[in-house]
């Protein structure tokens, strides 16, 4: 593992705490090719990396994808640091809408089932995904809510032209 990945030129960088749905971290990779994002897992993983469910959501894409393994939380904030983090929940206040991106920011993604911890929500600035309300409705699925996220902060490096995608 690289010290520091600052000197990428990522736009994004897309941090799976302790994912656990092989697809989910496949289909987030197979987004990640497709935008130069960065991933980034974090470990425990609740499958194999080599797992056929992961590889047949973005195997064609796997060898466009930047993708880097972090031994812990620790370790993945170590690496980032000086950078801007993110962390997706449905318990934040401030919306996805109201937030300005900037190139090099850290979106954190935790697992499906239970969502990040407490402790993790603290260090960072949670964002939610407005939904409607009046139903019982949870969330959105985890691959859906990243690409969410992810192309909106990429419509905003586009619109203030940092970065254009075809």
């Amino acid at each position: 593992m690289a010290a520091s990945c600052k000197h990428m030129n990522a736009p994004l960088h897309i941090v799976l705490f302790e994912p656990e749905i092989p697809p989910n971290t496949g289909n987030i990779a197979r987004l990640c090719a497709c935008t130069t994002c960065q991933l980034h897992l974090v470990h425990p993983l609740g499958f194999d990396i080599t797992d056929k469910h992961l590889k047949r959501a973005g195997l064609d894409y796997w060898p466009y994808l930047n993708v880097q393994e972090h031994a812990d939380w620790a370790a993945a904030r170590e690496v980032l640091k000086g950078h801007r983090w993110f962390a997706l929940s449905t318990k934040a206040g401030n919306s996805l809408w109201e937030t300005n991106f900037e190139l090099g920011d850290v979106l954190v993604m935790g697992p499906e089932t239970r969502g990040l911890p407490d402790s993790i929500l603290t260090e960072l600035m949670p964002l939610r995904i407005p939904m409607r309300q009046d139903a019982p409705v949870r969330s959105l699925n985890l691959s859906s809510a990243c690409a969410v996220a992810t192309y909106e902060a990429i419509r905003q490096f586009s619109v203030a032209g940092n970065m254009q995608l075809k």
